[in-house]
């Protein structure tokens, strides 16, 4: 079983620091300018073999002809963004808890709730793919306040146990109607997660639509979020992935990220 490791970015807002964090600068977002490389991407799927990148890119606007990665997907689509000169994006459509790039260097963002037991949606699938050990690693995470593992924005991390994926960061999105600020709240927990992973030596990481399910948050408002957040971390990952299971959360995302990394 692999050794449980427990570390906490805090918001960029003030809240009780319980937990130890890092402060880690953010590379600037001069440095991230992106340009598209395909927004239909043919994407070959081999969930056992440790896989990554394999294709020829003749210039910034060429097309990637395959991607090989550790999903279930089989068929699925994908567009891929240069985020900087060594850094990609990808926007995949598929299961996050199939997805692996093979290392000990990956790790799957899990939105989850401030307890950190499971749920519903994709943090019930990513603890029931992982199995009980994750619950059990979750439950020693120390409490922030009662009941609270996890406060909203902020970032945890344990073992992958049974998923493909090495590693997994928890965190809280906000609840679109009920939050008192959730744009804030929905970039701190995209902010903390890479803050967590950075400072874990992670080098691709994988999201999903943070609060784009029960939480109500409208998709198109989220991905560009998402993306404009990624973007402060260009040089700080080989890859940053969406892996987005329906096809509507796909087409947004797909389209926002050409508005927003085409941007001077």
């Amino acid at each position: 079983m692999r050794g449980l490791l427990f570390i906490c970015a805090v918001r960029s807002v003030s809240l009780p620091r319980l937990l130890h964090s890092s402060s880690i600068s953010s590379s600037a977002s001069a440095s991230s300018r992106a340009t598209l490389i395909s927004s239909n991407l043919a994407v070959k799927i081999s969930h056992t073999a440790a896989s990554g990148l394999s294709s020829s890119i003749l210039s910034s606007s060429r097309v990637i002809t395959t991607v090989s990665s550790s999903m279930a997907a089989s068929g699925g689509e994908g567009a891929v963004f240069n985020l900087s000169d060594s850094s990609l994006l990808k926007i995949l459509k598929g299961d996050i808890t199939k997805w692996s790039i093979g290392a000990s260097s990956d790790a799957i963002v899990n939105p989850a709730n401030e307890r950190m037991l499971g749920g519903g949606g994709a943090d019930g699938a990513i603890h029931r793919a992982a199995g009980p050990q994750l619950r059990a690693a979750c439950y020693e995470v120390p409490e922030a306040r009662p009941g609270v593992r996890c406060p909203l924005g902020e970032a945890r991390i344990t073992p992958g146990f049974n998923l493909p994926a090495s590693r997994v960061i928890h965190t809280v999105g906000p609840i679109y109607d009920s939050a008192v600020n959730p744009k804030e709240s929905l970039t701190n927990s995209y902010r903390n997660s890479l803050r967590v992973a950075k400072e874990n030596n992670i080098r691709y990481i994988a999201f999903p639509a943070i609060s784009c399910g029960i939480y109500g948050y409208p998709f198109d408002e989220a991905a560009v979020i998402g993306i404009s957040t990624i973007k402060e971390f260009a040089n700080d990952f080989k890859e940053v992935h969406f892996v987005l299971f329906a096809d509507d959360i796909y087409s947004v995302w797909v389209n926002k990220a050409k508005e927003v990394l085409q941007k001077a």
